[in-house]
Order: structure tokens, then C-alpha cells, then sequence
């Protein structure tokens, strides 16, 4: 955050054309508008970013050369981006990174199919990897060739890690012991549906699934004891009228648990669904054009009065205004050029 009215940003990119890295961007919340974008870091492909819980500093996906892995940066003065170190192993670098208030790192490799947990050092820095769990297998869809790893994060209580495995149709749950990561539960969804980012409700024991395959949106019912999963609805993102190809992508939920939106890579929007105050199952409320080709990922800004979207292969930011009362999106600007943008970050203080 800048002041109470205007909120900092950072941009994930990959920088296979014309970016060079990570951009940072300002919303004012006062005149509803994205504003001086600049470069905040240069590093290759940092597609996905996360910020500590403190905002003291940003962790990144990070490309050198044949390897892959995470790099730390400190955030200055609330503004610009310091590096601070990174890890790399050889192959290809994550799609997912997430950190947590434990003071821990954790990143998803779709190449790979493996989960790594990491620890950091007093000053934010980044370890080698302390756990890495390989998943193993495939699915019916021929680009589920072999395990995807796309998303792990923290359960909303700290016991479990969240894995959601793209390639084989499975979520994993799993515990830390001694610093080792252990398979606790998996749950199967529908083959060939290729699950991809997990959201968890913020006051009840439920999450909602991404699938990019199948374009749906599946509930589930989330047991704090053990971290199993029992699907309770499964509903479309798609109109039943739209048969081109479409593959889903970031989910993301309000904080008072009342709205839920999902992208659609393909269709070019984001379908928004209200949820049930009893059942916590989702009932569609309307589809919003992204106003640009593929969205990889959206977020909603701090205050929750504005959502924005990162269409990838269209290079462009845009920003809506949200309802807060409805759920419903309202264009706000579109035209704002960011080169081959993958998700966007907030500052909350």
C-alpha cells in the first residue's frame, strides 16, 4: 500500500518477448485506474509471484539458463524490489509459489510433477529444498502424458499442504514431519478433467477446484481432522452454447465468502458464482469478458471493490469494479499494456 487510497502491485510476466521481468503498477481506488507500470526486477520468466505474510518480501518463480526454481526479493520502502538470493536445480523452473506465515516456501513444477518445500533464513532468504515429493502417473487426456504439478499451498489451518495435480486428476493432502513432506490423503476427481488452482472457503471447511480441461468448478467438502475431500457439485464455467476450446485457469473468493469467479482461457471471461450460505455449493451469476486473449490469472485488490485481469497472450491488464453486494463486474479500463502478463500481486499495508 502507497496511502489509503492507492494500493502497490507487482506483475508476474513470462519474458519471452518484449518483458523484462517483474513490473511493478499502482491502483488508485479513488479514480478506479492502473497506473505507472514499471520495471521493478529483471529476471527470466517470473511467472508466478507471491508476498510473505509481513510484505516485507516477494518470492518469484525464476528461470537461469537450464535451471529453474525461486528467487527472494526485498520489498524497500514498500515500492521497489531488492534481490536478495534464489535456489535453482536443473530443468525447468515451477508454475506455482506460495509463502506462508510459518515462514515457509512452496512451489508446484508442472514440468516435473513435483512439490518442494522450502525454508528461509532470518532475513528472508531462500533455502535449497527440504522436501520434494514426485508425483507419479497419467491420464486420459493426451496432454496428461505425465504428472503436472500446478498449485500447493497451506490448508487455511496450517495442519496440511494442499497439492492439486493437473497431469493425473488427483489432489494430494499432506503433512510436515521433520521438516518432510508426507502424503496424508488424495482425492481422485474425474478423469481427464486435469484440476489446476484450489481455493479454500475463508470461514468453513470447504474448497473450490479448477479444472482446465473440463471448465468446471468443483465443491468440496474439506475434513480438518484428516485432509480428505469429498466432492459435494461439480458446475460449468462455460455457456452451454460455447464448444470452441477453453481451458480454465486462476479461481480465486471473496473474503466474505459470498462469491467465488474462475477464468476461462479460450472464451476470454470470468464466470461468477455466488455461494450458498447453508450448502457452500455455487449457484452462476454471470460471465464478464476478459476484454482480452487468455487470461492466466486475475486477483481482487485489497478493499475487494475492484478484480483485475492478466490476459496473457493479449498483453493486457484490465481492471473492473466489483459489487460488492451483487458479486457483479463492471469495465472500468482495458488498454493497459503489460508484455505477456501472468498474474498480479497486492501489497495490503
Amino acid at each position: 500500500m502507497i496511502t489509503n487510497k492507492q494500493f502497490l502491485g507487482f506483475i508476474g510476466t513470462y519474458t519471452k518477448g518484449d518483458s523484462k521481468g517483474i513490473y511493478s503498477l499502482h491502483l488508485d481506488t479513488e479514480t478506479g485506474t492502473l497506473n505507472n507500470i514499471k520495471v521493478a526486477a529483471e529476471l527470466e520468466n517470473p511467472t508466478y509471484l507471491t508476498i510473505s505474510e509481513d510484505q516485507k518480501f516477494l518470492y518469484s518463480v525464476i528461470k537461469d539458463g537450464e535451471n529453474g526454481g525461486i528467487a527472494s526479493f526485498v520489498i524497500i520502502k514498500g515500492e521497489e524490489l531488492q534481490f536478495n538470493n534464489s535456489t535453482l536445480s536443473e530443468g525447468a523452473p515451477p508454475c506455482h509459489v506460495s509463502a506462508n506465515e510459518n515462514g515457509t516456501v512452496l512451489s508446484a513444477n508442472y514440468h516435473k510433477g513435483t512439490v518442494d518445500y522450502y525454508k528461509l533464513t532470518s532475513d528472508g532468504g531462500i533455502l535449497p529444498a527440504a522436501s520434494i515429493v514426485k508425483h507419479e502417473g497419467t491420464g486420459p487426456d493426451p496432454r496428461q502424458e505425465k504428472a503436472h504439478s500446478h498449485y500447493a499451498d497451506y490448508t487455511p489451518d496450517g495442519k496440511f499442504i494442499v497439492a492439486v495435480e493437473l497431469g493425473i486428476d488427483k489432489i494430494f493432502t499432506y503433512r510436515l514431519e521433520n521438516d518432510k513432506l508426507i502424503e496424508a490423503n488424495r482425492f481422485a476427481t474425474k478423469p481427464g478433467s486435469g484440476p489446476r488452482h484450489l481455493v479454500f472457503h475463508p470461514s468453513v471447511p470447504y474448497a473450490y477446484v479448477m479444472t482446465e480441461f473440463s471448465s468446471e468448478v468443483i465443491v468440496l467438502k474439506y475434513n480438518t481432522e484428516d485432509g480428505r475431500f469429498e466432492q459435494r457439485q461439480s458446475i460449468s464455467t462455460l455457456p452451454e452454447s460455447f464448444t470452441e476450446n477453453n481451458q480454465g485457469s486462476a479461481i480465486h473468493i471473496s473474503t466474505d465468502g459470498r462469491f467465488v469467479y474462475a477464468a476461462n482461457r479460450g472464451h476470454d471471461s470470468i464466470a461468477a458464482f455466488k455461494v450458498h450460505p447453508e450448502t457452500f455449493e455455487l449457484r452462476f451469476i454471470e460471465h464478464t469478458s476478459t476484454e482480452g486473449h487468455w487470461p492466466r490469472d486475475f486477483i481482487l485488490d485489497p478493499t475487494e471493490k475492484f478484480l483485475i485481469v492478466a490476459n496473457q497472450n493479449s498483453s493486457n491488464l484490465v481492471l473492473f469494479s466489483r459489487d460488492l453486494e451483487t458479486g457483479k463486474l463492471s469495465l472500468l479500463q482495458k488498454d493497459v499494456r503489460v508484455p505477456d502478463p501472468v498474474c498480479v500481486k497486492f501489497l495490503n499495508h
